[in-house]
């Protein structure tokens, strides 16, 4: 908004393209009838579609869907299901708990932002390569640069148990023949000519599989966002179905404190 004239445009006044609901007629998703046309369709095709404004391929859905799948790790020490925990511990509500948890999901190194800033690298990776920047320089470029390379190595353990089994899906469906995909099997092999320990990691294989399939940075955030929900309600639901505060507690002989020493209510206060 430049000013208080382009305010009143808006006011009162609400022009979309993605949909209204008419009330007890029908309602509009994305230029089509929600109950009509679109009523038998796959929830994730509907978010799909609502996203992107496209529908997907059967073999295109079920690769969509594995993504999610294999990253649904119902271990409430992982940190966006700790949260989850932790609010069913304390008799928090399912629908606060999970929503926090949503929320913490957005990490830097091993969360959905690590995803996005993979599909960046490869994006970015891939104009440079075609305008014939060799793909060596620029893996060193980027090292050099950041001393990582997103979507490639782990934090606690080399391997990634996931790669496998999305990377033979892929093939099973004939999907992975992209230049995405190509291209982070490349700088794979790049990383492991150079001697350095970073093997592709789920970030970069999930990422480059959907750029493959046309989404751009912005689709993607919005698709991969249920990635790990679907392990935070069982975290929920173990932990409210346990002792209250039961959840991994630690001894306050465990804390190394320094501050203050103990006082009582009741001592003055210097000063």
């Amino acid at each position: 908004m430049k000013g208080p004239r382009e305010l009143l445009e808006h006011e009162d006044h609400w022009v979309t393209r993605m949909g209204k609901w008419f009330p007890g007629e029908r309602t509009v998703f994305r230029g089509r009838d929600l109950h009509r046309e679109l009523g038998t369709m796959r929830w994730l095709s509907l978010y799909l579609y609502g996203i992107t404004g496209r529908e997907f391929t059967d073999p295109q859905l079920k690769l969509l869907t594995a993504m999610l799948v294999y990253t649904s790790y119902p271990d409430p020490r992982l940190w966006n299901n700790r949260v989850s925990a932790l609010a069913g511990s304390v008799r928090s509500t399912g629908a606060l708990a999970l929503s926090s948890a949503m929320a913490v999901s957005e990490a830097t190194v091993y969360g959905c932002r690590a995803e996005l800033r993979a599909m960046d690298f490869l994006r970015r990776t891939r104009s440079s390569v075609e305008i014939g920047t060799p793909l060596d320089s620029l893996v060193e470029r980027e090292l050099t640069r950041f001393r990582t390379i997103p979507g490639f190595g782990r934090p606690v353990v080399r391997g990634d148990e996931r790669i496998p089994h999305l990377l033979g899906l892929a093939r099973d469906l004939r999907l992975d023949g992209g230049g995405y995909l190509a291209l982070a099997l490349d700088v794979e092999r790049c990383l492991k000519r150079a001697r350095r320990r970073l093997q592709m990691n789920y970030a970069a294989l999930a990422a480059a599989l959907c750029a493959d399939l046309g989404f751009d940075i912005r689709e993607y955030y919005l698709s991969a966002f249920p990635a790990f929900l679907a392990g935070m309600a069982p975290c929920w639901l173990e932990a409210t179905d346990s002792p209250e505060g039961g959840f991994l507690p630690l001894a306050c002989e465990r804390l190394a404190y320094r501050g203050p020493g103990r006082r009582g209510w009741d001592e003055p206060q210097a000063g």
